[in-house]
């Protein structure tokens, strides 16, 4: 048993590792037939041909294309992703300053999803069809419906007319020095160094994007759950444990929670993988300054070394994420535990 699981789990990473070589070179091959001189993009308008045909040598473009997407793969290997085209500076500089801001935002974000949505759920199955049902079931449509980016500007509205004191613009106040830490999460950092004024500054103002991005996930989060506990109250031993008198909240907390956890959990998994490239319209009405908005602003500068590196890592945290899924519901329920066939 013990073998076959790690045969399994080899095989499942063996073809994660597949998955990444195929993004990879059909982003690859997609940045090399997009319109548009990387070297021209790099040097300007302003340079002579001269010039372009000197960068593209210094960039490789010269050599066939099986010859290029060998050293992108090599130097990615090895952390090197080249240098951005608008800036000059190495990709891997520019993403190990801007990642830490939107993975904070977006781990906020899923655990916000894990505390509302979840309880939401139970609590909506547990008084099937009545008021309370109907108002979780309604919210949770709202959630699903309405694009991230008008919570985002209601959100900022609302503070505006009722919070006027209330943070909404960058991740800490300029006045505030943030504690030098090899994280970058803010939160993090200052319990670590003690600063408690700028943990309070960095909670309030990570708040309304997080709870924008959230909204969606919490919606899916809150229908699924209560379909799940619905399904699994009918099953035979939970009848059986009823049938016994064993306490509703017993039954809930430890024996259904457990049963309908697997599908919010990959819920959540998977929303923290998009959310990583995905985040951008809520960064960009807050001002967060993340590695989402980056890749925005890389695709419409034609940044191509950058585009490439954001669509790499964020294939990268999906690959992650769903391994990281895997194991955990293989630890909540031991009959999917990585098995042939899954």
């Amino acid at each position: 048993m013990q073998e076959n699981y790690l045969y399994t789990f080899a095989k499942r990473v063996a073809g994660f590792v597949g998955v990444l070589f195929v993004l990879s070179l059909m982003i690859f091959i997609l940045a090399r037939v997009v319109p548009g001189d990387p070297a021209r993009i790099a040097l300007g308008p302003s340079a002579s041909q001269e010039q372009v045909e000197a960068m593209r040598v210094q960039m490789g473009l010269d050599r066939p294309l099986i010859e290029q997407y060998l050293a992108y793969v090599s130097n990615a290997l090895r952390g090197d992703l080249g240098r951005s085209l608008m800036s000059g500076r190495p990709v891997t500089t520019e993403i190990a300053a801007l990642l830490p801001a939107t993975l904070e935002l977006v781990l906020v974000t899923v655990i916000m999803m894990a505390v509302i949505a979840i309880p939401l759920g139970v609590v909506t199955a547990r008084y099937r069809n009545s008021w309370i049902d109907n108002t979780g079931r309604f919210f949770s449509i709202v959630g699903v419906t309405m694009p991230s980016f008008v919570f985002a500007i209601l959100l900022q509205l609302f503070a505006a007319y009722f919070l006027t004191d209330w943070p909404i613009i960058g991740r800490i106040d300029h006045t505030l020095a943030a504690p030098r830490s090899p994280t970058g999460l803010l939160l993090v950092d200052s319990l670590v160094h003690g600063r408690l004024d700028v943990f309070v500054d960095a909670f309030r103002r990570i708040l309304f994007p997080a709870l924008a991005l959230a909204m969606s996930g919490i919606g899916q989060i809150t229908r699924i759950t209560r379909s799940a506990m619905i399904e699994n109250q009918r099953r035979d031993h939970v009848l059986t444990l009823q049938s016994f008198g064993v306490p509703d909240r017993v039954i809930v907390f430890r024996y259904l929670l457990k049963l309908s956890s697997v599908a919010p959990l990959t819920i959540m998994g998977l929303e923290f993988a998009s959310l990583i490239g995905n985040a951008f319209v809520v960064e960009m009405v807050f001002a967060w300054g993340g590695f989402a908005s980056h890749g925005l602003e890389s695709i419409l500068q034609k940044d191509l070394n950058a585009v490439m590196a954001v669509v790499m890592l964020s294939g990268v945290f999906f690959v992650v994420a769903n391994l990281v899924i895997d194991i955990i519901i293989g630890f909540i329920d031991p009959r999917l535990r990585l098995r042939e066939g899954r």
